[in-house]
């Protein structure tokens, strides 16, 4: 899995850096099969916002929050990936026992 965190008008600190890795972690624990996970934070004015882009194989999952913490924007990009995650994971799940119905007569 390729790891990216970048930073506009905003430094990112080894300490924000190992924050953003430790809460995306857990997207691991439900699903092996990520690719890339791409994680931009911005700073605008008095708002923090996070976005995180995840590839996954035959899809790219885009979520993005907005706090005025960026530690506080961070749990909840973590919180709404984790569910999308699942999402996508039941989904591909579902489908893949409807194949075996579908035989040719």
């Amino acid at each position: 899995m390729n790891f990216k965190v970048s930073g506009h008008h905003v430094s990112v600190t080894p300490a924000i850096r190992d924050y953003v890795q430790a809460k995306l972690a857990r997207i691991n624990r439900h699903f092996d099969h990520v690719i890339d996970v791409n994680v931009i934070l911005t700073v605008e004015k008095l708002a923090q916002k996070a976005e995180v882009s995840v590839h996954v194989r035959g899809r790219d999952i885009h979520v993005e929050t907005v706090d005025e913490n960026m530690y506080a924007a961070i749990d909840t990009l973590a919180d709404k990936l984790d569910r999308q995650i699942i999402k996508y994971k039941d989904k591909a799940q579902a489908h893949q026992h409807e194949a075996p119905k579908r035989t040719l007569n």
